[in-house]
């Protein structure tokens, strides 16, 4: 393969560590954006061995539900890295989502997008836009625990926790110290969900001041979404839980004009997945017309996260320089813009005959380190002293008096637990509540000990045998506790 190299790569070849990546081809498109990907970062002096696996459609028609066979998932899980071309899932039920179960199965916390414009070659309305989105990959709403509660109302849970929240996280800042980047913005909504995305909000703040040299700040998720749609050049690196993640680097693709030109990272602290953000387009498959740009994205990222960041840095300012030379694919052809619409194989071609060189128009890369990212692992930190101080009774009750039901349930009071609240969809409707307030079936009852009480776990037994007792349909309990002496889930009492 050397011999097939630019004689000024073979210099980056020296100092390298070869790495074995494993590829999936995929389908559609696949195959040819994978192969244009392949010759354009060997081309440029990238040092790995590649091990392919079969992914994808062939994979699910032969009786795999998951798309991918067990030894592939050895081989992804010995060799660490997996650069990922587009596959089909087939239509109808029982076919699982193989994004999803890779990014599960192996721990891909964290999903980079970056979002870059490229004007004046592809159309957007915001010229100088280039923020990347790091968005939390495995916990918050995705967590995908639901229920029924009552006849009236479901409810999913929201999960954050302190170790999903350290790692995406601390990626944010390494990676924006590792690309150059100055600033790391977090978006949240605690001025509402005040634990949850209290609690990321809280780690940023945290991990941010071991970064002095990168800016940092914080943005209400609403408010910072409608500055990114309008201003988007006022961000840099912006870190977020799962769902206003999902959200917005859709946003934020579509708004800088490139959907089909980004790439994506999927990153664990063992493994980490690259890939195009686009589908695998069957009926563009076999003839050429593809646009490899999106996956050639991923594996720039890929190269980066390995400790390869100059022959990246080679390969991503050679795709500039191809875009700004307007050798363009059919998908971004433009009459006026555009000087030669060219096929996959041939915009291959033109970035490797590009290598070395720098856009004008376009600003060009140039990363911090070649190091890899430092991504230790998570460090659990002692356990807080915990104290069982109250529990919330959840009722399914059809009545509308929130008096109604405190008087029922009153009857459970014994001893030195008592009846403290009602709420219905968060909002206290006893006491003191509001006739004008709506209530679902769904009903909230806190109990809580009196002073100096120590409730136990044998007190909330008592309480819903006697409920049973007195044909109250209880349909589940929440544990109320105090850690280090610190209560917050009693604000409302």
């Amino acid at each position: 393969m050397i011999c097939k190299l630019h004689f000024c790569t073979v210099k980056y070849l020296k100092h390298k560590t070869m790495k074995k990546i494993t590829v999936a081809k995929g389908d559609g498109i696949g195959p040819e954006i994978m192969d244009a990907t392949l010759e354009i970062i060997l081309a440029a002096g990238a040092k790995i061995e590649i091990e392919e696996i079969e992914v994808g459609e062939k994979v699910y028609l032969a009786g795999n539900t998951a798309g991918i066979a067990p030894e592939s998932w050895d081989i992804i899980r010995r060799n660490k890295v997996f650069l990922k071309a587009p596959i089909t899932t087939p239509q109808g039920g029982g076919y699982k989502s193989l994004n999803v179960t890779t990014r599960k199965f192996l721990g891909l916390y964290s999903n980079v997008r970056p979002c870059m414009s490229l004007h004046p070659f592809v159309r957007t309305k915001h010229p100088v836009m280039d923020i990347v989105i790091v968005r939390e990959n495995e916990e918050d709403l995705y967590a995908g625990i639901e229920h029924q509660q009552t006849d009236e109302v479901v409810q999913c849970l929201k999960l954050i926790s302190r170790p999903g929240c350290e790692k995406i996280v601390r990626y944010a800042f390494e990676y924006a110290k590792q690309q150059n980047r100055k600033k790391v913005t977090c978006f949240t909504k605690d001025n509402i969900m005040k634990q949850t995305d209290g609690l990321f909000h809280q780690v940023f703040d945290e991990i941010a001041k071991e970064y002095p040299e990168i800016e940092n700040e914080h943005w209400i998720i609403d408010i910072g979404a409608a500055k990114m749609a309008d201003t988007p050049e006022a961000f840099d690196v912006i870190v977020m839980p799962n769902l206003y993640g999902d959200v917005l680097s859709d946003v934020a693709a579509q708004i800088a004009g490139s959907v089909g030109l980004a790439g994506s990272a999927n990153i664990g602290e063992e493994c980490a997945m690259f890939e195009a953000i686009h589908g695998s387009a069957p009926r563009r498959a076999g003839q050429n017309l593809a646009n490899p740009s999106g996956l050639l994205q991923g594996a720039i990222m890929m190269l980066n996260h390995i400790g390869q960041s100059d022959v990246a840095e080679r390969v991503q300012n050679a795709w500039l320089t191809t875009i700004e030379n307007g050798i363009h694919t059919y998908d971004i052809f433009k009459e006026g813009v555009s000087k030669q619409k060219v096929g996959t194989k041939e915009f291959a071609h033109a970035v490797i005959a590009n290598l070395g060189k720098s856009p004008v128009t376009l600003s060009a890369v140039k990363y911090a380190t070649d190091a890899p990212l430092n991504l230790p692992k998570y460090v659990r930190k002692a356990a807080a002293k915990k104290e069982l101080v109250g529990v919330d009774v959840f009722v399914h009750w059809a009545g509308t008096d929130a008096n109604e039901l405190a008087a029922k349930i009153n009857q459970l009071n014994f001893g030195q637990v008592e009846l403290s609240m009602i709420t219905n969809r968060g909002i206290k409707v006893w006491p003191e509540g509001f006739k004008e307030t709506f209530c679902t079936d769904h009903w909230r009852c806190r109990f809580k000990p009196g002073k100096g009480y120590q409730l136990t776990k044998g007190d909330i037994i008592n309480l819903l045998s006697s409920a049973e007792n007195l044909g109250i349909d209880t349909i589940k309990t929440e544990n109320l506790y105090s850690f280090d002496g610190y209560i917050f889930n009693l604000c409302l009492s």
